[in-house]
């Protein structure tokens, strides 16, 4: 199959994105042209991807973002197979688009991978006004009802169904746990990975580095919000934790071994509730202990599996006296993490959905063009019969553009 990729909001490197779902189509041999935000995140695309610069989609600064990925839909809608969608900011530029890819053919499988519960996530945008919160939630389940009507749904969470009439398919977020066993956890160094906001707890974590110093350090991975970053960079500065900024996901999560213990401060947000936190799963596949706030999705991880400790909401004493607690005691450290790398390998591995992904993406493309109905989910496709489709697409347009 050949996949348009399309994000204007999410980092290039974004772990679902690049590290999960294309890595797995480049794995079944399909072709991938990915169209991010590449100069304004200041990354490259990988080598095995062709790469397309858009720019990005920040606060209030959308429109620029939005007629450059309504212009690349119009180039390389044509000749493609799937278009996957991973902002609703992106529904915004398909009408026009895809009632032209209509006319002149059997349109692109078109899908929007559902990351998050948009409506929710408007109350934690300090760019929307207050006023206007209301009225845009309204509009985003409105939004969401037609797209269920028009194009094909994935969700990351099992959690986002009940926001929709029909079913769609999940695709989670899990991990690539390492091949090999990872370091036992150590007692002196104290990991966050992601991205670094007030609603994630960016300042709690200055607050718990702060507790914790100088016996234990603290090492914060990810991009940070703009109202958070001074105070990380003067905690940097002042040897309060350790800074390190945006690292690719390999590198990020290569600093996850040997650590005391993955922190996830969440605050108590309503886009918060219905997500499992990705970094939760990222520090159990390595065998990194987890001290988590008590969002619904994280706690019931931790507490199932008996993989760290769950603290109060915005407590920065609580969390370093977990902290501490783990730090001391080499039983309840190794145990967890040993817990939570178990439940990695066998529940939350990436490896074992992997397939299903693609999968769904194949059957999808082959009940589009073979107008044959295969019902969702269905195993094997067949890269035969995905081929075979692509071409009928092709002679029905007769594209002239390339690839």
């Amino acid at each position: 199959m050949r996949i348009l990729v399309v994000t204007v909001v999410h980092h290039p490197e974004d772990a679902r994105i690049l590290h999960r779902e294309i890595a797995a189509l480049h794995e079944r041999g399909h072709e991938v042209v990915y169209a991010a935000p590449f100069t304004a995140r200041g990354t490259a695309p990988r080598p095995e991807v062709e790469g397309v610069d858009l720019p990005r989609a920040s606060g209030r600064d959308r429109v620029a973002a939005l007629r450059a990925a309504r212009s690349l839909l119009a180039e390389r809608g044509p000749v493609a197979d799937v278009i996957l969608l991973h902002d609703p900011e992106l529904l915004l530029a398909l009408p026009g688009t895809l009632r032209r890819l209509r006319r002149e053919g059997p349109a692109p499988v078109t899908v929007w991978d559902v990351h998050e519960d948009t409506a929710a996530a408007l109350v934690m945008k300090a760019w929307v006004p207050r006023v206007l919160r209301p009225p845009l939630r309204t509009a985003v389940r409105a939004a969401e009802r037609l797209a269920e009507r028009r194009l094909r749904l994935l969700l990351a969470e099992d959690a986002y169904r009940s926001r929709f009439r029909r079913a769609h398919p999940v695709v989670p977020n899990l991990a690539t746990p390492p091949a090999g066993p990872p370091p036992p956890p150590g007692n002196d160094r104290v990991v966050y990975l992601g991205q670094l906001s007030r609603a994630r707890g960016a300042l709690d974590l200055i607050a718990t580095a702060r507790l914790l110093a100088p016996d234990v350090g603290v090492e914060a991975i990810g991009a940070a919000d703009p109202d958070v970053r001074d105070a990380l960079q003067a905690a940097d500065r002042d040897g309060v934790l350790r800074w390190r900024g945006f690292l690719p996901n390999d590198r990020a999560l290569a600093r996850l071994e040997g650590a005391l213990a993955g922190l996830s401060l969440l605050h108590d947000q309503p886009n918060y509730r219905h997500s499992r936190p990705t970094k939760v799963v990222e520090y159990m596949a390595h065998g990194v202990p987890v001290v988590t706030t008590p969002t619904p999705l994280a706690a019931e991880l931790v507490e199932r599996h008996g993989c760290g400790l769950v603290v109060p909401y915005e407590d920065p004493p609580a969390a370093a006296a977990a902290l501490r607690r783990l730090a001391r005691d080499s039983r309840l450290r190794l145990d967890a993490a040993r817990l939570g790398r178990a439940a990695a390998l066998s529940e939350l591995n990436w490896g074992h959905r992997a397939a299903g992904f693609v999968d769904q993406l194949e059957a999808w493309v082959e009940e589009e063009t073979a107008g044959v109905p295969v019902a969702a989910g269905t195993a094997g496709a067949g890269q035969g019969v995905v081929r075979g489709a692509r071409r009928r697409r092709a002679g029905a347009r007769v594209p002239a553009r390339p690839w």
